[in-house]
């Protein structure tokens, strides 16, 4: 007898893949590979606020969607992630047509990874089909209810004026670093900032698993809050270091870019005037001056962040481009990097206090231009506790601090950003 889409064979079989599917771990695998397929298309994704925001809504729509394949309902609510990823393509001043093709693209993909996933399982004909069948139905009605929703979401976010002040800002930003032809002073007319000043890029964001903010509906804007939030900060910011001049454009559903005109020197990354509390970090770039300054303090910052989602968990929520430069260009290359802390710390390396003792005493040493007295003010010991630490130091990586100096400098530059 002819096997239909309602036999037990084929409910029990996608129960099965249900149940294999919906862990975490292979969950993520599924949506970063659907993921991928959809950047492929849409090259705009690829940025990292972009591509956040993009991850969550598919996890969350995979989810209900798997969650719907072993009922009868063919209905499926349109979850919080994917109406905050809505308003970040309104925010970002793209087209809706760029909204509705991630959701035809993310059916595409979603038909290919499972005819894939059946090809290897290799079902009965009868049976592949009719789940193929029932898969493609509910992608369907999922495509369209979503596209249907977030429509109206994405076209909510620019009527409210988004799209009148964030979008053009957004515009004029995007061409000033991508090194477009503009004209500097009609930039900053347009966008109430000057940029022929010196200045220091910023990038703010939360932690990935930060607990979300209070929120008032099933549909309320808990990332314009949290947007919110890093506004309020970096206007602190630019009160207490700046000159008064601040220019800020949404990244994300929880993430910002910031410029902030400063006069003079910035305070260390120690100072207190940098605190932030969690979940906020923040990156920092090197003040810099004109269009030029505004596109490599941005550069620089954003490779801080780079730094900081790497970084040990215990490291601090304000991470200056200036203080991790070396571990950021030594860490482009993860297993190279790993080969010259290994190589040139030895036994240095090892994870033990004693050892994590011995490289801040290096670490303050060499920073301190080999000044036994300035690196004990620094770590806060008597002199002649660096200078024991210094003999016992050379002792165990076997040869003079004279010969291999900048190399060793390197890389404890980054075992204190990345850690042993």
């Amino acid at each position: 007898m002819a096997t239909t889409v309602n036999s037990a064979e084929i409910r029990q079989w996608i129960a099965d893949f249900v149940a294999e599917t919906l862990p975490a771990a292979t969950l993520e695998e599924v949506v970063t590979r659907l993921d991928n397929a959809i950047i492929a298309r849409i090259p705009e994704l690829r940025d990292r606020d972009m591509r956040r925001d993009l991850a969550a809504s598919s996890r969350a729509h995979a989810v209900a969607v798997l969650s719907g394949l072993t009922q009868d309902r063919i209905e499926y609510p349109v979850p919080e992630e994917a109406h905050a990823f809505a308003r970040t393509v309104a925010r970002r001043g793209y087209d809706v047509r760029l909204l509705l093709r991630v959701y035809h693209l993310g059916q595409e993909a979603v038909i290919d990874y499972m005819t894939e996933v059946l090809e290897q399982r290799q079902l009965p004909p009868d049976i592949e089909r009719s789940v193929l069948l029932r898969l493609f139905d509910r992608t369907t009605r999922w495509v369209s209810t979503s596209v249907e929703t977030l429509t109206d979401t994405y076209m909510a976010e620019r009527e409210r004026g988004l799209r009148a002040a964030f979008t053009q800002r957004a515009e004029i930003v995007r061409a000033l670093l991508d090194d477009a032809d503009v004209d500097t002073e009609s930039a900053s007319a347009r966008l109430g900032y000057r940029l022929a000043q010196r200045q220091v890029a910023l990038v703010l964001w939360t932690d990935a698993d930060a607990a979300p903010l209070p929120q008032g509906g099933p549909h309320s804007e808990s990332n314009g809050e949290t947007v919110g939030l890093l506004d309020r900060i970096v206007a602190r910011y630019a009160a207490a270091l700046g000159n008064g001049s601040l220019l800020t454009v949404p990244s994300g559903a929880s993430a910002l870019w910031a410029w902030i005109g400063v006069d003079g020197d910035l305070p260390e990354a120690a100072d207190s005037a940098w605190s932030v509390d969690a979940p906020v970090r923040v990156a920092v770039g090197v003040p810099a001056t004109h269009a030029a300054g505004f596109r490599g303090s941005h550069r620089e910052a954003v490779a801080a962040r780079h730094v900081a989602e790497r970084a040990r968990p215990e490291s601090p929520r304000v991470l200056h481009y200036s203080d991790v430069e070396v571990a950021y260009l030594a860490g482009a290359d993860e297993a190279a990097m790993r080969a010259l802390v290994d190589r040139e710390l030895g036994a240095l390396a090892a994870p033990d206090a004693q050892s994590a003792r011995l490289r801040e005493t290096l670490h303050a040493y060499l920073r301190a231009r080999r000044s036994p007295d300035a690196a004990a003010k620094l770590l806060g010991v008597h002199k002649n506790t660096v200078r024991y630490r210094i003999q016992r130091i050379e002792e165990l990586l076997g040869h003079s601090l004279d010969q291999r100096g900048a190399r060793l400098e390197i890389a404890l530059d980054c075992v204190a950003v990345y850690g042993v």
